[in-house]
């Protein structure tokens, strides 16, 4: 007798993480998306939930006078399982559980890797505000793909409108490919002129080697988008630029050290 696939656990919210002396209500929200795999039904590693406490802290810790808090998704399994999309669901049931908890607040989907492609497929909920995806994983697609003209349909891009986008993606990385979210930034672009992509040299898929600079720029990203704070000039030159020249900005050697918070 065959087994039957386990339902999967239900996706969940991680506590939410704020900076002691914030203000009381909350005022905006950042949903934090972890990585993932392309085809697992197990579920998430405790690890890929850790490693993102730390940029949770920090972020909360920069929107403490605005009212931010931050949550970590934990997804109901680890990996995006083809057409079920199954981390970009868990992304929009999370926004749908902060509306919940918070009520009419702005949103940041923000994820790495696997999660940066939930942060931008889930990104058109009305709710939400501003979409970050750092070194995000997208799949060749398209007639000029490797796979062929068969392969699948291009990420949808069009319910970005309205939306503030950063993208941002090393150029050795070695696990997502940098040009795949050049493309598709260059298409966001043209839907939406509030698409802005920046480069970090010479750093890898985990962004360690330029962590300070990278965090700096997200939360600049995120207290702009989320609380109309003023972006720092590079991010408002991203945007302003027309292609390639916004979607390939450098992300300069001590980003933020002169932005205070």
């Amino acid at each position: 007798m065959a087994q039957r696939a386990l339902p999967l656990p239900a996706p969940r919210l991680g506590r939410a993480v704020r900076t002691a002396g914030a203000t009381t209500a909350v005022s905006g929200v950042v949903l934090l998306l972890p990585d993932g795999e392309a085809d697992s039904h197990r579920r998430p590693s405790p690890l890929s939930y850790a490693r993102q406490l730390p940029l949770a802290r920090t972020l909360a810790r920069a929107g403490k006078e605005d009212g931010l808090a931050v949550h970590v998704v934990r997804y109901s399994c680890r990996g995006w399982n083809a057409t079920d999309a199954q981390l970009a669901a868990d992304a929009a049931w999370s926004v749908e559980e902060v509306v919940r908890l918070y009520g009419d607040v702005p949103i940041c989907l923000a994820g790495h890797g696997m999660g940066g492609r939930a942060a931008l497929r889930a990104g058109g909920h009305p709710a939400v505000g501003s979409v970050l995806a750092m070194a995000p994983w997208l799949p060749e697609s398209g007639p000029n793909s490797p796979s062929g003209p068969d392969s699948p349909e291009p990420e949808p891009v069009k319910h970005l409108l309205g939306r503030q986008v950063l993208l941002v993606h090393g150029t050795n990385d070695a696990r997502t490919d940098p040009e795949l979210s050049f493309r598709l930034a260059e298409r966001a672009k043209k839907t939406n002129r509030d698409t802005c992509r920046f480069e970090v040299h010479s750093d890898g898929h985990s962004l360690r080697q330029h962590r300070a600079e990278v965090t700096a720029l997200a939360a600049n990203f995120i207290r702009g988008s989320l609380f109309g704070h003023a972006y720092a000039r590079p991010v408002t030159d991203a945007l302003a630029a027309p292609p390639p020249l916004g979607l390939r900005m450098p992300l300069a050697a001590g980003f933020g050290k002169s932005l205070h918070h």
